[in-house]
């Protein structure tokens, strides 16, 4: 029985008793002082209706449960979708973009950046995943607070410009690229509209390619400076092998055969994807077998999972000796010029160019029709162009002595 008579006044109380007639399992009833506006009673529930018309289109939208909603407020939401649909507003389309809207401002930066990394984390190499750890974490604190989608191109120039300023060139256009490769991944997952990185400036474009190339006397001062611990022993094999800095430092202890005399580099820590044997010369097995084992550890190199990570206060502290020593600074130069080297040094001793590039693991002539013919792993070849290299640069450094005073202990 409905408690409320034909044009009675609405209050909290009476609608909150209004029941259905008999027999009717659907019902509204319309408030009789705001057209349109009524309350739904359906198996035995009662909710707050507004009813209007888009287009051609008649639409009903529920206002709430009159137990949980004052007649009031319920009123005046009512008359807002009205005068939404008066001004030619959809009421509906305005709700879903505001819900998107207070969606993606939940969806904050630092979120999605912790979800890429989790995303990513198993595809990438060690290092690779460290560095975008600390790029997006570290580096772009200024934008955790943002929506992902909010994110503005300008927002990244300024951040960009900032990392410029208070940690170079280098590190603010690595920074960029992993902005880049983030928002890619945000807009493939529907978190980010665009990638606001495109069109930023890149702060090292038009700088010439570094072909530096260091001299015997440069090697010979890195080679007896670099020191006895995990970073000297890092730097001498970078010498012995021509590997990238990531490939030593994160070297484990299952890549090593001491018997055979050999590393093997898996595909997923490579650049080039490609696994990678190298046949050790003697000087370099000699380090390896130097190396302290650490109880219960896979990393050769470092005090954490990700392998030796101390690269720029090692490297400071390397110049720093070779200054003292010599009474002035080497030129600049990186840990990725001894690989130039080694390189250089390899055709300057009759190494064949291709064996040479495949003691690096570029790709060379395994690529395209080569790669698909030519299934030789030139292993030996590769071993014997590092022996000759190994003896070359023996003569260089004058002594290997300080390499095999250590002696493999168990810890």
């Amino acid at each position: 029985m409905i408690a409320i008579a034909k044009g009675q006044r609405w209050t909290d109380a009476s609608v909150r008793k209004l029941t259905a007639p008999v027999g009717a399992a659907d019902y509204i009833r319309w408030d009789p002082e705001l057209p349109s506006f009524g309350v739904r009673l359906r198996r035995g529930k009662a909710t707050y209706v507004a009813q209007y018309r888009i287009g051609r289109k008649q639409r009903r939208e529920s206002l709430g449960d009159v137990r949980k909603v004052n007649l009031a407020d319920a009123r005046q939401a009512a008359r807002t979708r009205f005068a939404q649909v008066v001004l030619n507003i959809d009421p509906g389309a305005a709700r879903t973009r505001l819900k998107a809207e207070q969606t993606a401002a939940r969806d904050t930066f630092l979120q999605a950046a912790t979800d890429y990394l989790a995303a990513r984390k198993p595809k990438m190499r060690p290092n690779t995943y460290v560095g975008a750890d600390r790029y997006l974490i570290k580096h772009c604190v200024p934008l955790h607070k943002k929506g992902v989608s909010a994110v503005t191109f300008e927002d990244i120039a300024d951040l960009i410009r900032d990392l410029v300023k208070e940690r170079g060139e280098t590190s603010a256009a690595r920074a960029r690229s992993t902005l880049g490769a983030f928002f890619k991944w945000a807009m493939q997952q529907g978190r980010a509209k665009g990638n606001p990185t495109i069109g930023t400036a890149n702060p090292l474009e038009g700088r010439e390619p570094r072909d530096r190339v260091l001299n015997d006397d440069e090697i010979r001062l890195i080679w007896h400076h670099a020191g006895e611990d995990d970073f000297g022993r890092i730097v001498r094999l970078l010498f012995l092998t021509g590997c990238r800095r990531d490939e030593i430092g994160c070297l484990r202890w299952p890549e090593i055969d001491l018997v055979a005399g050999k590393i093997t580099l898996p595909k997923e820590r490579v650049k080039n994807k490609r696994a990678h044997v190298l046949r050790l010369p003697t000087t370099a097995l000699d380090i390896l077998t130097a190396v302290p084992r650490r109880f219960a550890r896979e990393m050769v190199f470092g005090g954490g999972e990700n392998g030796f990570c101390a690269w720029s206060y090692s490297t400071i502290r390397l110049n720093s000796a070779i200054t003292t020593t010599i009474g002035k600074p080497l030129p600049p130069w990186r840990l990725h010029d001894i690989r130039r080297t080694v390189r250089t040094r390899l055709g300057k001793l009759g190494v064949l160019p291709h064996i040479a590039e495949l003691v690096l693991n570029h790709v060379g002539h395994k690529s395209g029709i080569g790669g698909i013919y030519d299934r030789h792993s030139y292993e030996v070849e590769i071993g014997e162009a590092l022996r000759i290299w190994e003896a070359h640069l023996i003569e260089i450094v004058g002594s290997v002595d300080n390499v095999v005073s250590l002696r493999r202990s168990e810890v």
